[in-house]
């Protein structure tokens, strides 16, 4: 048997800042691509890489080529310790499928195989904010995530109450006017109850014909948070 502590002290020790457990049963009808994704798994192991909030101090209204050297390098970063640790499930007798962190297979709805920001939520590593970004306690929306199926039987981890309260800070720095500003106790039904979903899309689309740029990131509503920001009060 292969327990949720050991994965979790395998996961830190290969890199990751955070770790969580789901239980599939708590996001069951998410969009997944192929639709039959989840099929032969029950839970979800969710591991999250801090970025420097340094490199987010210097985003005012667009991402900077620095950002993006730290968003590629975390993806990779990811990708490596979920594929260490579904060889030592496999291992174990066990299925394990890792997920890539940063993959878009559906060009139209601009998803990949599943939305990891759920899944973390789903692991009680956070919440989902009024950007719909993952919103952890330490580290607030400055984290990469990536998600690993198991059919593992492991002890899921508690989920978080959403804590962004009255704060507005992403919704008014937005350079696309994208974020509506909603409040809902759990998650928005859809995504469009909380994103002017296209306004965004244009706008990181237009970042990334940028040279120094070429991909589509932005990273001003995740400076703005309070939440996770050194030397600066929290969201009430």
């Amino acid at each position: 048997m292969i327990s949720a502590l050991e994965i979790k002290q395998k996961a830190i020790e290969l890199g990751a800042d955070l770790v969580g457990i789901a239980d599939l049963q708590r996001v069951a009808g998410i969009p997944t691509e192929p639709k039959e994704l989840l099929e032969h798994y029950t839970h979800a192991i969710v591991i999250a890489v801090a970025l420097s909030p340094d490199v987010f101090e210097q985003i005012k209204d667009e991402p900077t080529p620095l950002y993006l050297h730290h968003y590629l390098a975390a993806n990779i970063l990811l990708d490596d310790i979920t594929l260490r640790l579904q060889r030592n499930i496999i291992r174990e007798g066990f299925r394990a499928l890792a997920i890539p962190a940063s993959q878009i297979v559906d060009k139209v709805d601009w998803m990949g195989h599943i939305s990891h920001k759920a899944m973390a939520k789903a692991a009680g590593l956070g919440w989902q904010g009024k950007s719909l970004l993952l919103v952890t306690p330490g580290y607030g929306p400055r984290v990469r995530l990536a998600t690993l199926l198991t059919n593992a039987a492991l002890e899921p981890d508690p989920m978080m109450p959403n804590r962004c309260g009255t704060c507005q800070n992403c919704r008014n720095a937005c350079p696309a006017a994208a974020i509506k500003g909603g409040v809902w106790e759990d998650h928005p039904q859809t995504r469009d109850e909380a994103l002017h979903f296209s306004r965004c899309l244009e706008k990181v689309n237009n970042f990334a014909k940028r040279p120094e740029i070429g991909k589509s990131i932005c990273g001003v509503c995740i400076s703005v948070c309070p939440w996770g920001k050194p030397r600066e009060s929290k969201a009430k």
